[in-house]
């Protein structure tokens, strides 16, 4: 092998299994580090007043019309403001990194606690053969978070990555699962609208539910970064 071939592994390799996903601690400079922070907690700030409004226009909406997607869209809301409080009191400490894990255990059990609500909710649903009645309002709403999400989650998950921070990463995923979130939901509430497939609605839950799940388990095992 030849000198210029013999490249050590770096710590962005360490981290990211090679995948380049997110700076080492070493590799960025302390005052960048105070603008990416600060950049992380203002994203954070807009995402929590936005999804306290996203998730009172959802239930409001979701309990009128007897919609279980909906109300599990205005859950899924509550659960993001949760998340992104949980990466906003990381980050207002001293030493971010010190309190990063316990960050990532709120974000995951805040996943499964959505989960279990939406699937028992969705499982009654279909079993008892109700139907949801038409939401304009939730249609709106589901049309503008797709469109308000995906840049809320790419900006923080930039700067969470350039920062080697695993939670802000992993809040970032939280915000863009509402951005598949607001499409399922849109397809769910127009189906029923359009053709009165009742069962669209609560399909539409278990999907919500299943991501859910899946992005628990990665918060939980600190996946989001590495």
């Amino acid at each position: 092998m030849s000198r210029e071939a013999r490249v050590e592994p770096t710590a962005v390799d360490e981290c990211c299994g090679g995948a380049g996903c997110c700076a080492p601690a070493a590799a960025v400079s302390d005052g960048r580090r105070r603008v990416l922070a600060r950049r992380v907690r203002w994203l954070v700030a807009g995402t929590i007043a936005y999804n306290v409004v996203e998730a009172v226009v959802a239930l409001v909406a979701g309990e009128a019309a007897g919609s279980g997607a909906l109300v599990g869209f205005g859950l899924d809301s509550v659960v993001e403001v949760a998340s992104a409080a949980a990466v906003a009191w990381q980050f207002a400490g001293a030493d971010p990194e010190r309190r990063e894990r316990a960050a990532l255990k709120v974000i995951a059990v805040s996943f499964f606690a959505l989960a279990a609500y939406v699937v028992a909710d969705a499982g009654w649903a279909l079993a008892r053969g109700s139907e949801a009645g038409h939401s304009t309002v939730g249609i709106v709403l589901a049309a503008v978070s797709l469109a308000v999400m995906p840049v809320l989650s790419g900006a923080q998950r930039r700067a969470g990555r350039e920062l080697g921070s695993a939670s802000a990463v992993a809040d970032s995923k939280q915000t863009l699962l509402c951005t598949y979130l607001s499409a399922v939901l849109l397809v769910g509430l127009l189906l029923n609208t359009l053709f009165g497939w009742y069962w669209a609605d609560p399909v539409v839950a278990l999907v919500i539910a299943a991501v859910a799940v899946r992005e628990g388990r990665e918060a939980w095992r600190g996946e989001h970064c590495c």
